[in-house]
This record gives structure tokens, C-alpha cells and sequence, in this order.
């Protein structure tokens, strides 16, 4: 028999079945026997590409990672690149939830992870911002964004006005009424902690007096990043 023109498997045909499998039925669906199926090939052929499962999902966070443009840090003031990669990467994480508690693990020996956590940190170190501050203020973001991704807060409440008239008086008017407003209240609240963090990042950095010219000072009494 011939052999084939092309290989049955690629790394990235692994990596593309592997993020359909996690996106449609969650973590715990995929199995290394489970993808090899879907694959329509034997389990041991994804050791060729993969040493573990957990390379494979390594390599899952890491493809959606790299759907994020980074390009425009240092090139945009440090807020407006803050805000632009907020929007960016929440964007690609509400498309794949399902990944998000592997990406929220840190950039481990992702590419694309430590590319985008370069970009971010040498973006803030740049505008000034002491190397601690600058990691306190990545990190945060990316709580922020990934909490945000991870599920609908709109979705939480049930459509059942009987179970906050009596109890729940001050939910009573409108929780029944969220899910229909899903993307309305999701991206409302968004942009309205997207705006106070950034906001206050900026009062946090003009207090300071930081500044790509002069020498950065310690931060004010009661403050909290040092």
C-alpha cells in the first residue's frame, strides 16, 4: 500500500481537534484515548507529538493566546495598551471558556503566554512603572479579564420571579430579568471595572510621579503597590 502524501497527524490537526473537543464538552472530556478517537487513530500516534495530556492542553491555551495582537505595546501610551489588550483578550477567552482555568495557571513554557506577559510588563516598566508595580498591575488584569470570561453573571440568576418576592425584596424587580439581558449586563459590567481599574491605575501612577523622565519615588502613605 502507498503511503499516504501526508501525515495523519500534525501537531497542530492534535491542537485544533483537542480545542473543539474542550470547547464543546469541557476539561474533563478530553483523554488522550478520547482525542486519538476523534482523531480516527491509534492512542500512542499523539505521543509522537505530545509527550502528556497536559502538553496538549499547554499547547490549546497557548493557540488561543496567540489569536491576541500585542503589537500595539510600546507604541500606545501604557493605559490605552492596557485597555485595547483587555478588550483583545477577553474577546478570545470568551470564545474558548472552557480553557480559561488552564490559561489562568500562568504562562508555564507557553510562546505565546510569555510573549504576551513580556509585551505587557515591558510596556508598564517602559512608562516608569518599578518592576514590582509592574507585575502587581499584569497580574491584576489578568484576573480581572479572565474572571470576567470565565461566566455569565447575567446567567446566574434563574427566571423565576417567585423566588426573590418574598426573601430577596431588592432583587425582586429585576434578577428574574438578567439572563434575557445577558450581553447587556456582561459587558456592561466589563467596561465599568475596565474603566475604574484603569482609572485608578492612573491616579495610582500620577500620585507616584511616575514617568519615563524622571526617577520614580515610592508610592504614598496607604498605598498598596510597592
Amino acid at each position: 500500500m502507498a503511503r499516504p502524501r501526508q501525515a495523519l497527524l500534525s501537531r497542530q490537526r492534535i491542537v485544533e481537534a483537542a480545542s473543539a473537543l474542550v470547547d464543546a464538552e469541557g476539561l474533563e472530556a478530553l483523554s488522550t484515548r478520547r482525542l486519538a478517537s476523534e482523531l480516527g487513530v491509534q492512542g500512542p500516534s499523539l505521543y509522537n507529538h505530545f509527550a502528556t495530556k497536559d502538553d496538549i492542553l499547554d499547547a490549546v491555551a497557548d493557540a488561543i493566546t496567540g489569536q491576541v495582537d500585542i503589537a500595539y505595546f510600546g507604541s500606545l501610551p501604557w493605559p490605552e495598551a492596557l485597555r485595547r489588550w483587555a478588550h483583545l483578550y477577553r474577546a478570545a477567552l470568551s470564545a474558548h471558556p472552557n480553557i480559561v482555568p488552564v490559561l489562568v495557571q500562568g504562562p508555564r513554557r507557553r510562546p505565546a503566554a510569555l510573549a504576551m506577559a513580556d509585551a505587557v510588563y515591558g510596556c508598564l516598566v517602559a512608562a516608569g512603572w518599578p518592576p514590582a508595580s509592574a507585575t502587581h498591575v499584569g497580574a491584576a488584569m489578568r484576573y480581572f479579564i479572565a474572571g470576567s470570561a470565565l461566566g455569565s453573571f447575567a446567567r446566574g440568576f434563574v427566571e423565576d420571579p417567585e423566588l426573590y418576592a418574598t426573601d430577596y425584596p431588592h432583587l425582586a424587580q429585576a434578577a428574574h430579568r438578567l439572563a434575557d439581558h445577558q450581553k447587556q449586563v456582561d459587558e456592561g459590567a466589563f467596561e465599568l471595572g475596565l474603566d475604574a481599574m484603569i482609572q485608578g491605575l492612573v491616579d495610582v501612577y500620577e500620585r507616584a510621579g511616575y514617568s519615563t523622565t524622571r526617577p520614580t519615588r515610592p508610592l504614598p502613605s496607604g498605598a498598596r503597590l510597592r
